[in-house]
């Protein structure tokens, strides 16, 4: 039986969503048991008893709140949840609430994986041949090099063991393939990275990162932040236009009708909601980060995240990495 936590009162559509995807992933997985944490009244609407606990808090995390003003609702459905996991009450913890309250809070309560000085979130991104993984997608604005690098390992271990990927392909995103082009943070980076055994392959552009060329694309958490949102955007926005033209011409609308399982398909691809949520490497527990605009699949499917976390226990892979990369940092 896989013991997830699911912060009931995190997310742009919460309560509603995540109660809703909560019943999706009981429906789903028959093996999951799922500890609730939110408001009395909310998780006593829901229907479903059997395999849940549930845990009441009064106090919530604003989606726009900071950080350090999070962190003093100690009550707070997200760090009631973390406390859960923590005390092996539950074995992984999901939340689609504020972001950079969980970062904290995952550091607060659970403490780094030994030799980590930035967790880093991993988010799973669609492209032309397998998804691959953008780290940091937002869990850090600023970053050393070293952390980049750790960013690179944690990626790779992340796609290894959970995603079976065979010695992934790592990249870093700058403005310019060559090995000289990039900030000073990325030039730094690319020294660590080619002094490491990783199969590191040097800079990609962000044009080119959707090619599906490199497993995994390493950035600081405010780049990164900013080419996940770019991306989700950009993808919407192609299906609306695509929407609007059609309507101008009978033959379009035939054309559509036609390509109607290649237009699904395209879809279900590019649709985040797919990969749920994204894991957020380097600290000792698995939580996973779902969209704030998650709905009740997203929510169903960042569930499905955890229980392949909970699997294949990352974590301990991550821990004996973590410590070879220290002899790095020493001689760097």
């Amino acid at each position: 039986m896989y013991r997830i936590v699911l912060d009931v009162m995190g997310g742009d559509f919460a309560p509603f969503s995540t109660l809703k995807g909560a019943e999706l992933a009981l429906q789903k997985f028959p093996e999951l048991h799922l500890c609730l944490v939110g408001k009395e009244t909310v998780l006593k609407s829901f229907k479903n008893e059997e395999r849940v606990s549930l845990y009441y808090t009064e106090e919530v995390v604003g989606m726009d709140e900071s950080p350090k003003d999070a962190l003093k609702k100690k009550n707070a459905s997200i760090f009631k949840g973390l406390e859960l996991l923590k005390n092996r009450e539950a074995q992984a913890f999901v939340s689609a609430g504020n972001s950079g309250a969980i970062v904290a809070g995952a550091i607060f309560i659970l403490g780094r994986i030994e030799g980590v000085r930035r967790p880093a979130i991993a988010t799973l991104i669609p492209s032309l041949k397998e998804p691959f993984v953008l780290i940091d997608s937002g869990a850090n604005v600023d970053s050393k090099p070293f952390d980049l690098f750790q960013f690179g390992l944690m990626g790779s271990i992340f796609l290894e063991k959970v995603w079976k990927r065979k010695k992934p392909k790592i990249a870093l995103l700058s403005i310019g393939e060559e090995m000289g082009k990039g900030n000073i943070l990325v030039k730094k980076a690319h020294q660590l990275f080619i002094s490491s055994n990783l199969n590191y392959v040097g800079n990609i552009e962000s044009r080119d990162i959707f090619r599906g060329d490199v497993d995994v694309v390493v950035c600081d958490g405010f780049i990164g932040n900013i080419c996940l949102k770019l991306s989700e955007g950009l993808a919407e926005v192609i299906l609306e236009m695509l929407k609007s033209e059609v309507k101008n011409s009978f033959i379009y609308i035939l054309g559509m009708k036609l390509a109607e399982g290649a237009i699904k398909n395209f879809k279900k691809k590019a649709d985040w909601r797919e990969h749920g949520g994204a894991p957020l490497l380097g600290v000792k527990g698995n939580v996973i980060i779902a969209h704030g605009r998650s709905d009740a699949i997203a929510i169903k499917n960042a569930i499905k995240v955890a229980i392949d976390f909970i699997k294949f226990n990352p974590i301990e892979h991550l821990e004996k990495a973590i410590i070879e990369t220290l002899k790095i940092e020493e001689e760097s």
